[in-house]
């Protein structure tokens, strides 16, 4: 006989067994590869692989709770893949002058970086720039009314690919 087991987002696997002569439970282990995520160069890794944008608070440059444990999903992708380099580009929202919005961002991405570097990623696989609000998801500008929740997607950080 042959066990073909399929799941999305593994690779296909066909398992050849015999089955005893005598009638009762049959024990097949079977492991399933994860299937590869074709990636480039200028990917946004997060969304290559589905994980969830990492959020900050208003004016903090702290990793919060949730960001870490989908962080913790970007630092997997950077272990099964060694050679992998990434860039982090962190946004503000519109709120706060040009300026200190520059900073902030600046902040968040070396934030996010040393989280990272603090788990065991190589800093010589990293880059970190902040780019305060000037990459707007939304229309969410000055003097726009926008809710808390159209600013907060504005406050994030990006992981593009820069070699693999």
């Amino acid at each position: 006989y042959y066990i073909t087991t399929e799941r999305p987002e593994y690779n296909t696997n066909e398992t050849p067994t015999i089955t005893a002569k005598e009638s009762g439970k049959s024990f097949v282990p079977i492991e399933l590869e994860k299937t590869e995520q074709p990636v480039k160069p200028r990917d946004d890794l997060a969304k290559a692989f589905k994980i969830k944008i990492i959020y900050f608070d208003l004016d903090k440059s702290n990793i919060r709770l949730d960001a870490a444990v989908d962080l913790a999903k970007i630092l997997d992708v950077l272990e099964q893949h060694p050679t992998m380099e990434i860039d982090i580009r962190s946004h503000t929202d519109s709120r706060q002058t040009f300026k200190y919005n520059e900073v902030l961002s600046d902040r968040r991405a070396k934030s996010t970086m040393a989280w990272l570097i603090s788990k065991g990623i190589n800093k010589s696989r990293l880059t970190a720039k902040g780019y305060g609000e000037t990459q707007l998801v939304n229309n969410c500008a000055d003097g726009v009314n926008c809710t808390e929740e159209q600013h907060q997607a504005n406050r994030r950080s990006e992981f593009i690919i820069t070699k693999l």
